[in-house]
């Protein structure tokens, strides 16, 4: 099978940036992208070199997993080794010296059981692949990292045709109010607490409502919330199981063989379907967990998102997470750097340049502001309420009360609408380049957009660059 353009510019831009003399890269890959391909060819290059590869993972399952994509991607297994950091790091001096460390979901990388492998071996290059470039702590991967690449943004993935498009409901049922944090994450008490009483009934009348018949995975916050799911899935007519971490191995294989083979609709899960694991045919999520972490986040809403012909994607948020996060198609810019201040900086270490997103408190669709018109819901066409201090809604007619201050307001909204749009455009125009790689003073323009960046760096770094 062969690789599609933009994993080979991903993986050329992994070797330009050694080229120049970094010697430990993040790679950075949304999720449902092929990370694992781009892994494989990188290990088969390696090895067909004579070079020794170590792949790092942090789950049992995905050990033979990734290790069977080597074997199909051509790698010299003989020179390949592919095992858990836990298991790793206790037999560090049993292991021969890797050339190449390749760690799957990087982010995970300042841990002590990884840096203990990092540490062991100095002289191999490290390449950290992550969706998330960050850790729920705040730090910053810059610590044992020299260089970022970035991958496509989620949209330009979508337009071209790698990644479904996506619906996304978002029906009020938490109160994130009593929501209580421990070790950065919130507690299962107060989950419990904040959910309405009537969530499972709500989770399958919206359901129904959207995503009728389609393949879903629920995440819980509990086991006891994940069986109470399924158990009410079951008595609507919903073919549905069960599986944690404490199903055992034979029972949770079943499951998942039931589920590839149509026999069961729903499968609901603590924690398990995040990270890595393959699981094609997913066509809905259904987010019964709310969660502080951008990288949960991102891999709970974005496993429905595998392509096929004629599939829009369904995510039902039932717990607001797109509030905190925006939506998965939401433009990022990425950076090596940690957390610097969470209250200036409430999407922790990424940039989101995308527009405001709002709910249709009717079908609970979520969508951008720049898709309202004329005041409407673009997917079920009802009234979308004003919004909280502003006098106008977007599009609409404006009421003779205070004709001037009005009119300012209208103006001043306009353009903050205009702005975003030629923000949006402009991320999407140069996705994927750095600094370094802009080549006229448009693109220089472009980047300064997309960025808030003032009016003049663009002039002064076309300048220094000599484009201009």
């Amino acid at each position: 099978m062969p690789l599609r353009d933009y994993q080979t510019e991903t993986i050329n831009n992994i070797y330009k940036s050694m080229a120049a003399g970094n010697h430990r890269i993040v790679v950075q890959q949304p999720p449902r992208t092929g990370k694992t391909v781009i892994m494989a060819e990188i290990a088969k290059r390696a090895t067909q070199k004579g070079n020794r590869v170590l792949t790092v993972v942090h789950r049992k399952e995905l050990v033979d997993q990734i290790a069977g994509t080597y074997e199909k991607w051509g790698v010299d297994m003989t020179i390949s080794q592919t095992g858990m950091v836990q298991t790793l790091s206790r037999r560090i001096k049993r292991l021969t010296e890797p050339a190449v460390i390749i760690i799957d979901e990087g982010h995970h990388a300042l841990a002590k059981t990884y840096r203990k492998i990092i540490e062991a071996f100095p002289d191999a290059v490290l390449l950290l692949f992550t969706a998330t470039p960050y850790r729920l702590s705040g730090e910053g991967l810059g610590i044992i990292a020299d260089d970022l690449i970035q991958g496509k943004p989620v949209q330009w993935l979508i337009d071209n045709g790698f990644l479904a498009p996506v619906k996304y409901y978002a029906p009020p049922d938490i109160n994130a109010e009593l929501l209580r944090r421990r070790n950065g994450e919130f507690t299962n008490e107060s989950i419990a607490s904040a959910l309405k009483s009537e969530i499972y009934g709500s989770a399958i009348e919206q359901y129904k409502r959207h995503a009728n018949g389609m393949k879903a995975i629920a995440y819980c916050y509990s086991v006891e919330s994940a069986k109470r799911l399924a158990e009410e899935f079951n008595a609507a007519g919903v073919a549905a199981v069960e599986v944690d971490g404490e199903t055992p191995e034979e029972e949770r294989a079943k499951a998942v063989e039931d589920f590839r083979a149509g026999n069961i609709t729903v499968m609901t899960n603590v924690e398990l379907f995040t990270e890595g694991l393959d699981l094609p045919n997913v066509d809905c999520v259904i987010q019964l967990r709310p969660t502080q972490s951008l990288s949960l986040y991102l891999q709970f809403a974005m496993r429905a998102m595998n392509p096929r012909e004629g599939k829009t994607a369904v995510i039902l948020d039932h717990v607001r997470n797109a509030e905190r996060f925006g939506l998965p198609t939401d433009y990022r810019e990425w950076s090596l750097d940690g957390e610097q201040n969470k209250k200036q900086n409430k999407r922790e270490t990424e940039k989101n340049t995308s527009p405001n997103v709002v709910v249709c408190p009717v079908c609970f669709s979520s969508f951008y502001v720049t898709e309202v018109k004329d005041g409407h819901c673009p997917d079920c066409g009802a009234d979308l309420p004003k919004a909280r201090g502003e006098v106008v809604t977007i599009n609409g007619d404006l009421q003779e009360i205070n004709q001037t201050k009005k009119r300012q307001s209208e103006i001043a909204h306009r353009l903050k609408i205009v702005h975003q749009v030629q923000k949006q455009n402009a991320s999407k125009l140069i996705a994927g380049k750095r600094p370094s790689e802009l080549k006229n003073l448009q693109e220089f323009q472009l980047y300064a957009t997309a960025h808030d960046y003032k009016s003049g760096w663009a002039y002064y770094q076309a300048k220094k660059k000599g484009v201009i």
